[in-house]
């Protein structure tokens, strides 16, 4: 099965600076399965997802779609790409417009890849907004209107309301209290398995981790360092570095 995302020895500098921020990446996403990239602040967790939008190019090596080489300056293949992958940001309040009613940010996936125009998207905007739990009526609602839970639906409402086959996903839950947060995975996790969505996240959670995603990639100081299926990399992992991130999770006393 051709991967639908693809990172071969993939590294990223910033211009002017001769350190990479990541170096020598390679990891395949196939169609319908999810990754967790896991690490701690600075590892270059975001980097790669930036790499993985086409916001950054990478230095050296290569990031495909669907096999081919994801070129920026292709407008052809950006369309389609735009139309594929989406993302959901991290903070719930910085992300979303507040000038902007709720159906006007939902609708600009639609809008801007011409796939509706204002008048037309009414319908496929409703039935997002159901789709993460929220009533019609919040289309015509402002982002300060809802709590940090139900911002966090409405972003991923946006990401999904074009039907993308992959979800980007940088910290989608780490701002949001324990609760809302459970309540959010619940939701990504039935997008996933109703929508075969493909599913990349950058977590610092690994308990979230566990619950969403199949394969895992352990990034230290911008280098892969472990990667496998979830279980065995947090069950029992085979570097050091990841074996102090498992222990560093908080336990309850027995």
């Amino acid at each position: 099965m051709t991967p639908v995302l693809e990172l071969n020895s993939a590294s990223f500098a910033y211009r002017g600076q001769t350190a990479p921020v990541v170096e020598d990446i390679s990891f395949a996403v196939e169609p319908g399965h999810s990754l967790a990239l896991v690490g701690e602040s600075g590892a270059g967790k975001t980097t790669l997802l930036r790499l993985l939008l086409g916001l950054a190019r990478a230095t050296s090596g290569t990031v495909r779609f669907d096999g081919d080489e994801l070129k920026p300056r292709d407008r052809e293949q950006m369309r389609r790409f735009r139309r594929s992958v989406q993302c959901v940001f991290q903070d719930p309040y910085s992300s979303l417009d507040p000038r902007r009613r709720v159906g006007s940010i939902v609708s600009a996936p639609l809008r801007s890849l011409g796939i509706d125009s204002r008048s037309t998207a009414g319908p496929k905007v409703t039935d997002a907004l159901e789709r993460v739990g929220l009533p019609a009526d919040a289309a015509e609602r402002y982002p300060h209107e809802f709590s940090g839970g139900q911002r966090q639906r409405i972003a991923i409402a946006r990401a999904t309301v074009c039907d993308p086959r992959v979800l980007l996903a940088d910290e989608p839950v780490s701002a949001l209290d324990v609760t809302t947060r459970v309540k959010v995975v619940d939701l990504l996790h039935e997008l996933k398995q109703k929508q075969g969505l493909t599913l990349v996240m950058v977590s610092h959670d690994l308990s979230v981790v566990a619950s969403l995603c199949e394969r895992t990639a352990v990034l230290e100081r911008g280098r892969i360092v472990e990667q496998g299926e979830t279980g065995q990399v947090l069950g029992a992992p085979a570097h050091p570095y990841t074996r102090r991130l498992v222990e560093s999770v908080p336990r309850l006393p027995a």
